[in-house]
């Protein structure tokens, strides 16, 4: 078993990790600068959404084996040091390196012979070779020799870390056998199987992960953009492409976003033999939320003072993650617009009361996530009460089993459709 390890950046994927090794005897320290987290963390409370996240913290609190610390300095204490530290896309299409740079600094001085460290944030091809040459450029350090540089990339779907860890291979990509050796010791405290790859071929697994994934949503939101033009229903077209085909399998459309998705595809797009390509899947789904409120326009007009009800904030199902969310650009659309919008989401507290509330009087209610609150006959039930008698109903998502992306609440049937066959297209 490895001796110590230390997670520096606690977030979605941080913590989680932290608290898998501390859950399974390791003695962890997890370094963060967010003081409200890492007083949770203190208290034995989790700050975010994960599935069994609060049973396993309470294991670890109790245990005693994961020590929180703000300074990064404390983090070369372990043998493995594993950085999970944010790499947005900066707005030239390319990786903001900034916080896994300005990280390095802090370790050069206090690292030695024997450190292990492990880049688990995405990153663009080649940071795993340039993280090494750059220790190695300034403490003169060999990486696979006297120090190990690996990239273990994060394959886990987004709150779903503890149902998942065990089950997903691990893709080690070590700057020397060396390194791939040492980074596999420390993940083999998981049950999923490892495969050693090179650096860049680790690094391209998981963006083009990400990358399929984003490509393939963007399909059917562009085929419900081309339903809208034509007159066709997106969700007969689609039931019809994979009714009984053995090659069909698109998805349903939805907002599709994410701080994985959006931006991973920069990192292949910097460097892209086809330029271009990847910015247009981006431009189909970044335009879903345009395509909404040019539809809500073409059905009632001018959008000024209408009251419009917008459900779901994250950017996924039943998540508490706001990050890169569609929904806040669809707010802000509407707000250009003139309309009086109002906010609710299921899963993180909103500022505008009770579903009941929200949609009272609607003219329009959107359905922006499809969280399980929604994906109900009672939802449906609550918006028919309050909502305006011939309230436009919004949903890209078939959550609420209209079979329409835009539909009058008056024209629905009386048991207001099969909503337990809604969409669960989630990202």
């Amino acid at each position: 078993m490895p001796t110590s390890v230390s997670v520096i950046g606690l977030g979605h994927v941080g913590l989680p990790l932290a608290l898998a090794f501390a859950d399974r005897g390791i003695p962890t320290i997890g370094v963060d600068v967010d003081a409200d987290r890492l007083q949770a963390v203190r208290d034995g409370r989790m700050p975010f959404r994960e599935l069994d996240g609060d049973e396993v913290m309470r294991r670890v609190h109790g245990a005693g084996s994961l020590r929180v610390s703000d300074s990064t300095a404390d983090a070369t204490e372990s043998e493995h040091i594993v950085l999970t530290l944010g790499t947005p896309s900066l707005s030239h299409i390319e990786i903001d390196m900034s916080q896994i740079r300005g990280v390095l600094d802090e370790l050069l001085p206090l690292l030695r012979p024997g450190h292990s460290i492990i880049l688990r944030s995405t990153i663009a091809p080649g940071t795993t070779e340039f993280v090494a040459g750059y220790i190695e450029k300034q403490r003169g350090l060999r990486a696979g020799e006297e120090i190990f540089v690996s990239h273990v990339p994060e394959r886990i779907a987004a709150h779903r870390f503890f149902a998942e860890i065990d089950k997903l291979p691990q893709i080690v990509g070590g700057v020397g056998a060396g390194s791939g050796a040492k980074a596999a010791e420390l993940f083999s405290t998981f049950q999923a199987d490892i495969t050693q790859a090179t650096p860049v071929e680790a690094e391209l697994a998981k963006i083009w992960t990400n990358i399929y994934r984003y490509a393939t949503f963007a399909l059917p939101n562009l085929l419900m953009i081309d339903c809208e033009q034509y007159g066709a229903n997106v969700f007969q077209v689609i039931e019809m492409i994979n009714r009984s085909y053995p090659r069909g399998g698109i998805a349903r459309p939805g907002l599709t976003a994410g701080t994985c998705l959006r931006k991973d595809f920069a990192f292949s797009e910097e460097r892209s033999a086809a330029p271009g390509m990847l910015l247009a899947v981006s431009r189909v789904n970044e335009s879903v939320p345009h395509f909404l409120v040019q539809g809500i326009k073409r059905r009632l007009g001018d959008l000024r003072d209408r009251r419009v009800a917008v459900l779901g904030l994250t950017f996924k199902a039943n998540s508490d993650d706001l990050r890169d969310s569609l929904s806040a650009k669809l707010v802000r659309l509407l707000e250009r617009e003139l309309a009086t919008v109002v906010q609710h989401d299921s899963v993180v507290p909103t500022l505008d009361g009770p579903l009941e509330r929200v949609v009272t009087d609607a003219d329009v209610v959107i359905c922006a996530m499809n969280h399980d609150e929604y994906v109900t006959p009672e939802a449906l039930g609550t918006i028919r009460a309050y909502a305006a008698a011939d309230c436009l109903l919004v949903d890209p998502w078939n959550a609420f089993g209209a079979a329409e992306v835009f539909t009058r609440i008056d024209e629905l049937d009386g048991a207001g459709a099969a909503v337990s066959d809604a969409a669960s297209v989630s990202t």
